[in-house]
């Protein structure tokens, strides 16, 4: 070691990426000048540091490259906000996009380390937490990867959503300090930075030209200072921005109120300023924290516009034209307050005339919904935001007026059509974001084929009717990169020898591996992988909970946000009856199962803790019966993140993704169990129905009422006691957990499911889909005795995916949305 760390100090500074013996020495250089540790005594986490400052230079030179070329070539660019970016873990997704994971393997060896255990020293970025935030990360891949000049804007949350644990089966939240350490990707750059304003009054003169002119003044002042993550594509010489915002105080410290002693006070405005950029999601149950979270969506986005129209500016300066040279998607409503503060920007800071700037603004931004919901899709009320943002309500009222006399000449008389689509809500008194960002934008997209049609036809039907073509289809999809060459590498390279390596950049190659599924030794490796998959979950689920599973059973598999509508419930009625039978003898042929269930519950959702805890109630019950032991498991992952995600999607047998029919926008898990290997239980809900007609009908096992069946079944009066008392088996199941049998020292402690599926009506069909859910697990135990026959199954699965990659839903936004074509940097780079 001495040898080498004196021949790496010696010589060049400059490291060749390509050679092993090079980044030996590279890497002892950087531990020594960047991390500061001596080489013979580095444990992992230095030695992780030191290859994440290697990496990072190559990263800054080829953003450099990147940023000089779009400007030289004054691309039309994409600027994707998102209150959510869950990019994951980065080292190992830069080697493997750079192809440099067998060489800095080599490396790491060579100097005693193990490159694996080198990657498990960088956290998770707590950066998002469910779907939308996967798919902002799969599209910023995609951009990076086929070249679109793309860049994302979102906040960097110093503690994410929360860190959870799990006690006395509770979910129990903590911070989420994946920042303690720093984070060696970032640049923070403190020379960008801008006001953000909240408060104050408006006052409005004529200029010197007699046009009105309005100024927002006696405003409080928050920093947005920018720190910028590199996104890399594979084999792609762009580089990516992922921007992300920090509240700083204008003013850290009042020295008169600390001299005085008042030593709180002083850091007063420092503190509460900047608990905007400390938690992702605040708790909205109280005015307090919906206030917070209405100025922390206006902070990100007024931030980003800013910096979107600085970069403008740099090369243009005519603000008129900047939606010929911009485009801005908003992914969900959170980022709708965009559009009054576009307008206000070009209107009140930049002198447009009101009309030219709303043309502008429309041409400029477009809205992807997540939600068919009518409580997801996010409202404020009128008093908060006069209160707050005081200019932007004006500015949506004036946006409102103009808009209802267009509704007003389409629809005469219809007093009903314009309540309906007025930007306020007359009778709760609150602003609807969704109507807002529709109108504000050139196109309006779903996110599958199925939540496309039910937009327009059942939530937006008068708006579609109005703005005809404004509503198009964008299925959603997933980066092959990281959920399958990246997470599941053994299978990634058993595909590539079958196929070659087309597949990397184009998905839809697969199809070429069907004729695979009847190669009897392709389904021999083919199996052996999901085997040693399923190991490396088992060792995870032990890890994490102590439980040993076995790799031989079924490994059933439910991961994603704990809400009533993605039935976690449905499941765990399922579970409990396949308990019951087993312990009554009742099955002829167990196949012996592991039920995995992960996921959040926000800290305000006080119904889906409880199915959490009953979760967790319900596994302590059955894995402590030995009458079961060897036929059925249940756990509960806790803090399921996109690491977790990355060990346990490769090694699922079944995706369970049984939502009620209607309720899911698309999904973006049931592509990723697909992709590895999973046959999926579900409902012709989402993307599922895509999923559906790509796989066949044979290789997936649908369940349940469809949309319209769920409608009708409203319609007529659906009474959930009619159903329990007709089937007996379930009657015993819901009688079990709503009197105490899983937790007998509190025998009520679910009164508040048994209140959900009965008082209040089983609004998402629990109960209603539970027989055929039933009848289609059933099936699932029979395909799975016939591991030849599921083989095949699973490997159509795979090879039928190439569709629901997100390089194609990126491409149809280049298209239909954006109107960009990709880059050539050959010449640049």
């Amino acid at each position: 070691m001495d040898q080498l760390v004196k021949e790496a100090l010696e010589g060049e500074f400059r490291v060749n990426m390509h050679d092993a013996d090079s980044i030996r020495r590279g890497l002892i250089s950087y531990m020594v000048r960047v991390v500061g540790h001596d080489p013979r005594s580095a444990g992992t986490r230095q030695w992780f540091m030191a290859l994440a400052h290697m990496i990072k230079g190559i990263l800054s030179e080829r953003g450099m490259g990147t940023s000089r070329a779009q400007y030289g070539q004054d691309t039309r660019r994409i600027y994707y906000l998102s209150m959510e970016f869950l990019t994951g873990r980065r080292l190992m997704k830069h080697l493997v996009d750079f192809g440099l994971t067998d060489t800095v393997r080599e490396a790491l060896e060579s100097l005693g380390q193990d490159l694996d255990t080198v990657a498990e020293e960088e956290p998770d970025p707590a950066l998002g937490n469910g779907g939308l935030g996967r798919l902002a990360a799969c599209f910023l891949d995609s951009m990076a990867t086929h070249q679109y000049p793309g860049h994302g804007y979102g906040i960097r949350y110093e503690f994410g959503m929360f860190s959870q644990t799990i006690e006395d089966g509770q979910q129990v939240e903590h911070p989420d300090n994946w920042l303690r350490r720093g984070n060696p990707w970032e640049f923070v750059r403190h020379s960008v930075a801008y006001p953000v304003r909240f408060h104050g009054r408006i006052v409005c003169f004529r200029d010197e030209q007699g046009r009105e002119r309005c100024e927002w003044v006696d405003t409080q002042d928050i920093n947005a200072v920018a720190s910028d993550l590199k996104i890399t594509g594979y084999d792609s010489p762009i580089i990516s921005n992922l921007r992300l915002w920090t509240a700083r105080a204008t003013n850290d410290f009042d020295l008169r109120f600390f001299n005085e002693g008042n030593y709180i006070e002083a850091v007063k405005d420092k503190t509460t300023s900047e608990t905007l950029s400390k938690v992702l999601y605040p708790m909205d149950s109280t005015v307090l924290g919906q206030e917070l979270r209405l100025k922390q969506e206006y902070f990100f986005v007024s931030a980003s516009l800013q910096d979107i129209i600085a970069r403008y500016l740099r090369v243009h300066s005519d603000m008129s034209t900047l939606h010929k040279k911009i485009a801005i998607q908003l992914n969900d409503t959170h980022p709708a307050l965009a559009v009054p503060e576009m307008m206000r920007l070009l209107v009140d800071v930049h002198g447009l005339d009101w009309d030219k700037a709303w043309h502008v603004t429309r041409e400029t931004f477009c809205y992807t919904n997540h939600t068919l919901l009518p409580e997801a899709l996010e409202t404020w009320p009128i008093g908060m935001l006069e209160h707050v943002l005081p200019r932007h309500l004006e500015i949506i009222y004036l946006i409102n007026h103009d808009h209802l006399q267009q509704v007003r000449f389409r629809f005469p008389g219809e007093m009903d059509v314009l309540r309906r689509m007025s930007l306020v809500d007359e009778e709760t008194q609150r602003i609807r974001m969704a109507h807002l960002a529709i109108v504000g934008s050139k196109r309006v997209n779903g996110v599958a084929a199925l939540h496309t049609r039910l937009l327009r036809e059942k939530v937006f039907p008068e708006f579609d009717e109005m703005y005809p073509g404004k509503f198009v289809n964008v299925t959603n999809g997933v980066t092959q990169r990281r959920w399958l060459l990246q997470c599941n590498p053994e299978l990634g390279a058993l595909i590539s020898q079958a196929i070659g390596e087309a597949w990397k950049t184009d998905l839809m190659a697969l199809r070429d591996l069907e004729p695979m599924a009847e190669d009897a030794a392709f389904r021999e490796r083919f199996n052996a992988i999901k085997l040693a998959n399923k190991e490396r979950l088992g060792a995870h689920i032990a890890g994490q909970t102590g439980l040993v599973v076995d790799p031989a059973s079924m490994f059933d598999v439910q991961v994603k946000r704990i809400h009533e509508y993605k039935r976690q419930l449905l499941n765990v009625l399922h579970v409990v009856h396949r308990y019951v039978l087993l312990r009554e003898g009742r099955v002829t042929a167990p196949v012996p199962r592991t039920v995995i269930i992960g996921g959040k519950a926000a800290p305000g959702y006080y119904l889906a803790k409880q199915i959490i805890r009953l979760i967790n109630d319900v596994a302590l019950t059955i894995n402590n019966d030995r009458s079961v032991s060897d036929l059925l498991k249940v756990v509960f992952l806790p803090n399921y993140n996109v690491s977790s995600a990355e060990i346990t999607i490769p090694g699922a047998n079944l995706s369970e993704q049984i939502s009620t029919a209607g309720t899911e926008a698309s999904g973006t898990g049931n592509m990723k169990f697909a992709l590895n290997g999973a046959l999926t239980i579900g409902t012709l809900d989402g993307a599922n129905i895509e999923i559906k007609e790509e796989v066949g009908d044979d290789n997936i096992f649908i369940f349940g009422l469809t949309t319209e069946q769920v409608m009708e079944t409203k319609r007529r009066g659906y009474n959930p006691w009619r159903v329990i008392e007709g089937n007996p088996d379930l009657k015993r199941v819901v009688d079990m957990i709503t009197s105490g049998f899983f937790n007998p020292q509190q025998v009520n402690r679910y009164h508040a499911i048994g209140e959900t599926l009965f008082e209040r009506g089983d609004q998402y069909m629990v109960l209603a889909d539970f027989a055929a859910y039933v009848e289609a697990q059933n099936r699932v135990d029979e395909l799975f005795q016939d591991p030849d026959a599921w083989a095949r199954k699973a490997i159509l699965n795979v090879a039928r995916m190439g569709t629901f990659s997100s390089d194609r839903s990126i491409h149809t936004y280049a298209r239909d949305i954006w109107g960009v074509e990709p880059m050539d940097l050959t010449a640049t780079l």
